[in-house]
């Protein structure tokens, strides 16, 4: 009878670690996705897009959590906090891992504080002016401000963002002066811009583009090295004499420090999946982004090469933070 009673537990004790195991298969509940931006930017949209999609292959919901503020500071600083299980992930960008801790201190080490997993996609930036400006090309738009010296004002995403140094960049290599007015984030920056309380933006093109379809911004010139498909007749700076001005807005995710290696390897080989599909490459193509899938070592290298390049821009140009 006893050993009856053995046999018939036997399967159920031999099934019991696998059982265990599935149970605890990553992932086993929604997955916290830190955005270190405020709601209504490109970031933002990037997020939302990437989750509404990414949640179908996972098996469980991404839940956007919008940490706008200090450039990117205040969402990398609970990214870093978080415990490495998989169950905190961030949408870094191009200011918290490449031009904002090239030229502030910033509280994390954006290397080592962070598992890099995968690029979600990138789109090049766009200088736009408000609408009633008198200018409509790139060359009335300098000789505007050579004749308005210090009367001119351009507004950013924060201190030491992309939208911030490509305009001093832009600001160097013309010679010319703009007060800088940096916000918490894009979009409170294009509603000062639209009601003109400042002149001029320097966008990723995933967040301007709304803005210029609607008529509310005119575009000028686009950063890279080939016009963009959605606006074919905007010249590039290239084109227009600024060599080298290739900046560009980048998207990817990370994790805390420290994510196991196999949690890592099933979110990349999820994210290049679900970049592969036609509804979202059709969804970010309409939105100006481009997707580009890579490894783990890929999106690393990449970080480190965009920081090492923004820091040694940084020290030749002598880029300061003003006010």
């Amino acid at each position: 009878m006893k050993r009856r009673i053995l046999l018939q537990a036997a399967p159920a004790l031999l099934c019991a670690p696998r059982l265990a195991r599935a149970q605890a298969a990553y992932p086993a509940r929604p997955i916290r996705y830190i955005v270190p931006v405020v709601p209504g930017g490109g970031g933002d949209m990037v997020a939302r897009t990437l989750a509404e999609c990414w949640a179908g292959l996972l098996g469980q919901p991404l839940v956007v959590d919008n940490m706008g503020g200090g450039g990117g500071v205040l969402g990398c600083q609970a990214a870093v906090r978080a415990a490495p299980d998989g169950y905190t992930l961030m949408q870094a960008y191009v200011t918290t891992h490449g031009t904002g801790p090239a030229a502030r201190r910033v509280p994390y080490d954006p290397i080592h504080d962070f598992s890099p997993i995968g690029m979600i996609g990138t789109t090049p930036n766009v200088l736009v002016v408000n609408k009633e400006l008198p200018v409509t090309t790139l060359r009335e738009f300098i000789a505007y401000l050579r004749e308005n010296q210090g009367r001119a004002s351009y507004g950013s995403a924060g201190q030491g963002s992309l939208t911030h140094l490509s305009m001093e960049l832009f600001k160097q290599q013309t010679g010319t002066f703009m007060l800088h007015i940096p916000y918490r984030g894009a979009a409170p920056a294009f509603v000062d811009l639209a009601a003109g309380h400042t002149q001029a933006m320097f966008p990723g093109l995933v967040a301007g583009l709304p803005h210029i379809q609607s008529g509310r911004l005119r575009p000028l010139a686009i950063t890279g090295l080939a016009r963009h498909p959605l606006l074919q007749d905007l010249p590039t700076l290239e084109e227009s004499g600024f060599k080298g001005f290739d900046a560009q807005q980048w998207y990817g995710v990370v994790g805390p420090a420290g994510l196991p290696a196999p949690i890592i390897r099933k979110i990349n080989e999820s994210l290049a999946a679900v970049l592969a599909l036609p509804e979202l490459r059709e969804k970010f193509s309409s939105e100006a982004i481009e997707p580009v899938a890579m490894s783990p070592d890929q999106f690393g290298a990449y970080i480190k090469t965009g920081l090492a390049r923004w820091s040694r821009l940084v020290r030749e140009r002598r880029l300061t933070l003003d006010g």
